[in-house]
């Protein structure tokens, strides 16, 4: 079998897709879509043929080259499993399709890369999808019985730039203690302590920092006022929070780009805005310190706070981020695609035998 690698990316705003041959990138590339265009979609599984077009406009000269051997898709909410390779079955798409565990263009990674792998009759995977859970269980507990905390978060981008980060530092990923911070239409942080992330940040929740796109924690009785007021049904209210809020709904935009120019250029809501983005994003990291202290009799100091993703790109944010926390550990910012690369390795690694996919079952 050869070893011709597609991998399917969808995000909140964009998709990507890149293809892999022998371990190596040979094509990649990104769409962005504009919010107006996403929110023409009353729902993500209606985004499905759009998005589909979309990859294939993406590939289409590339397929004259040789079609997949294999097609990884970003693995999306499910139920929480361990994390590692997962071969793409009906009852995970089932589960992705109902949002059975909730609702993310993450899920239609796995749904996009069936369909391709189907119609080319390859094998489908994903690979450490957002719902890997090895969180301490203390770290679940929360005032409310009825609520426990759940580990969602950016677990491929993490692990990924994590165990980049550790090689480059001449250590193994089960060796060291980061704090990895995935930046982008979200915000997800992690406590990867010795290969286990044991605590994390879950946007998809309304945890952490507000982001471009997301609110963040929220004071929880206003909240509540808000909802009872009548200005938003319950499902306005989640749309708003989930891709109508944080610095999208402060300036009306979520390129950081535009909020950095505006900034400036003058404008003090932009730059009250971008300090407030800061400020947050710090807080929320200087948060984990104790989680990765924890259980550990040596209290062997952090090695490295990591941060990733769309807005990690930004050399303004990161310094700022690096002036309030380095006194912690060094900062690293891995950007790129990282994320692909974790994929197509992990496709990579099941072509070859060298790791065995998962079977997911629904319960």
């Amino acid at each position: 079998m050869g070893s011709r690698i597609l991998v399917i990316n969808p995000g909140s705003t964009s998709t990507k897709v890149a293809i892999f041959n022998e371990g190596k990138i040979s094509f990649d590339a990104e769409v962005s879509h504009p919010r107006e265009r996403i929110d023409k979609f009353s729902t993500v599984m209606e985004q499905k043929e759009f998005r589909s077009a979309a990859v294939m406009d993406l590939i289409k000269d590339e397929l004259a080259k040789g079609t997949p051997d294999m097609v990884v898709g970003r693995g999306g909410l499910l139920k929480p499993i361990p994390g590692g390779p997962y071969s793409i079955n009906d009852a995970m798409i089932s589960d992705l399709e109902s949002g059975r565990y909730g609702v993310h263009p993450c899920n239609l990674g796995a749904i996009l890369a069936r369909e391709f792998a189907e119609f080319w009759e390859v094998p489908s995977m994903i690979m450490d999808p957002v719902v890997t859970d090895e969180m301490d269980p203390v770290a679940k507990v929360t005032g409310l019985p009825e609520i426990k905390r759940r580990s969602v978060f950016h677990a491929l981008s993490q692990r990924g730039v994590a165990r980049s980060v550790a090689a480059e530092m001449g250590l193994e990923y089960e060796q060291a203690k980061f704090i990895v911070g995935h930046m982008g239409g979200g915000v997800s942080i992690g406590a990867h302590r010795y290969g286990k992330v044991v605590d994390v940040i879950n946007a998809l929740d309304g945890e952490g920092p507000f982001s471009p796109e997301r609110s963040g924690t929220l004071p929880i009785l206003p909240v509540l006022n808000l909802v009872e007021s009548g200005q938003y049904t319950f499902d306005e209210m989640r749309k708003v929070v989930t891709s109508r809020s944080g610095v999208l709904g402060l300036l009306g935009t979520n390129d950081m780009r535009e909020v950095q120019a505006r900034m400036e250029e003058g404008d003090d809501e932009a730059r009250l805005v971008l300090e407030a983005l800061v400020y947050n994003a710090s807080k929320y990291i200087c948060s984990f310190i104790p989680a990765l202290m924890k259980d550990d009799p040596q209290k062997r100091p952090i090695d490295a706070i990591i941060l990733t993703g769309g807005v990690a790109r930004s050399k303004l944010l990161v310094k700022a981020v690096e002036d309030v926390v380095g006194f912690i550990a060094p900062v690293k910012v891995v950007t790129g695609l990282e994320e692909m690369e974790v994929m197509g390795r992990g496709g990579l690694a099941v072509l070859r035998g060298e790791m065995q996919p998962q079977e997911y079952h629904s319960d």
